[in-house]
């Protein structure tokens, strides 16, 4: 049991998740003034806006992938949103998840069949959908009329959540469930950590790719519409600071670099680690710019966690301690030799 949770795809989210909730806890400290429901509350609206992000890159990360096209998707989401919806919100939320889809697809169907790598194509797509959104709106945002569901998607339900908030847990739950008890979960992992034993093995790794980007255009279509609907308006370039948080919340989450690894709770756990870390800044009144030195030093703890010479480093520690009369004859022999 001990061997498992240090792992690190279970470690990193646990010890992020904890330090996150330490320093939430902690902010009254700085800011002088003791937490309120409403804070916790903020909390979990940025979770959602951030949330279906992590899990689209997340999940795309686990199969060795990486889509930098969500950031695009996002905002055209957004924008179809407000344009179809303004009558009836749930066919603009429809019919943004279907845009989303349909460019996952074909970014998947891509990527399968002409075995070109993902980060080419995916940004080409961004740089692609930012036009076309600055197309439908004249390079402006587009206004949303519709304030009953502005309200609605905002509304607090227990203090401290919101139709946003538990959409996006309710689709962690369905990742989790996919993930960790179906074929589909296992399938994913196996791709990304080996592509050509996974199709030795008769997985169906083409197939399995256009659902994975399929799966993440529709995530972040949805979080881009559901956004659009609490601002009331869509922006036509979002910047690239969604995309940004989205990956530092994946990678706090326990997902690999190189693929093959990581968990839809370890994913929950790192954007709700990131949504903390923002709202103890917010609470705070910390300078903006200490929120970006923050990511990136949790970035740099990040990559110096995965470093294989690391690992290597620490296999040697680990392999002196267990054997230390074998490394002073090593050495010894060594010596003679020369």
């Amino acid at each position: 049991m001990t061997r498992r949770l240090l792992r690190p795809d279970r470690l990193m989210p646990l010890v992020s998740l904890l330090v996150a909730v330490l320093a939430f806890a902690a902010s009254p400290l700085v800011s002088g003034r003791p937490l309120q429901l409403f804070d916790a509350y903020n909390a979990l609206q940025g979770f959602a806006q951030l949330g279906l992000l992590a899990l689209a890159i997340g999940i795309t990360m686990i199969a060795g992938e990486f889509d930098l096209s969500v950031a695009g998707t996002y905002a055209l989401g957004g924008m179809v949103a407000v344009s179809a919806g303004a009558a009836h919100p749930v066919l603009g939320v429809l019919a943004a998840v279907g845009a989303g889809a349909a460019i996952g697809a074909v970014q998947g169907g891509l990527i399968a069949r002409l075995r070109i790598p993902s980060m080419p194509v995916t940004l080409a797509t961004y740089i692609a959908l930012l036009g076309l959104t600055y197309a439908m709106s004249g390079g402006l945002s587009k206004t949303f009329p519709n304030s009953d569901a502005t309200l609605w998607v905002d509304q607090t339900i227990a203090g401290v959540l919101s139709p946003r908030s538990l959409l996006t847990l309710a689709a962690f739950l369905a990742a989790a469930v996919v993930l960790g008890f179906t074929k589909l979960g296992r399938e994913l992992r196996a791709i990304g950590g080996d592509r050509r034993a996974s199709r030795v093995a008769g997985v169906r790794v083409d197939r399995l790719l256009v659902a994975v980007f399929t799966t993440s255009g529709t995530l972040a279509a949805l979080g881009g519409a559901l956004l659009s609907y609490s601002y009331a308006s869509a922006n036509p370039d979002p910047g690239l600071q969604p995309l940004i948080l989205a990956a530092v919340a994946a990678l706090l989450g326990g997902v690999s670099l190189a693929g093959g690894r990581g968990t839809a709770l370890g994913l929950l756990a790192g954007g709700l680690s990131v949504a903390l870390l923002a709202q103890v800044v917010a609470t705070t009144a910390l300078p903006d710019f200490s929120t970006q030195l923050l990511y990136a030093a949790l970035l740099a703890v990040i990559v110096a966690i995965e470093s294989p010479g690391l690992h290597q480093m620490v296999d040697r520690l680990r392999a002196r301690r267990a054997d230390p009369d074998g490394a002073a004859t090593g050495g010894a022999t060594t010596e003679g030799l020369s």
